[in-house]
């Protein structure tokens, strides 16, 4: 059995893996789930259903655990993402009259 390491998407702390990502297993930093889109090697916000894979059936929560026979973890660091509370002031001031 090999060890590897996952990075979560919620909390960005490293989680070290031994087996395969079940639906049950939580991040031990944070409690998230990990086994979700987001932890996915697939994941892409800019994609059609955020997901570069072929999918059957849309899964409509990222953050959640769900049965999608194509996940894959990442095992590299993702780029933080920008702050949606400072996405949202820029949006506001660009429409301001």
């Amino acid at each position: 059995m090999s060890t590897w390491t996952l990075q979560c998407f919620s909390c960005r702390n490293t989680i070290e893996m031994e087996d395969k990502v079940t639906r049950s297993d939580t991040c031990i930093h944070c409690g998230s789930d990990i086994r979700v889109c987001k932890n996915c090697i697939y994941y892409d916000p800019g994609a059609h259903n955020q997901c570069r894979e072929t999918i059957s059936e849309y899964v409509p929560d990222k953050e959640r655990s769900n049965f999608c026979g194509m996940f894959k973890p990442f095992t590299g660091e993702r780029s933080a993402g920008e702050d949606v509370d400072e996405a949202k002031a820029k949006l506001e001031a660009l429409f301001k009259k």
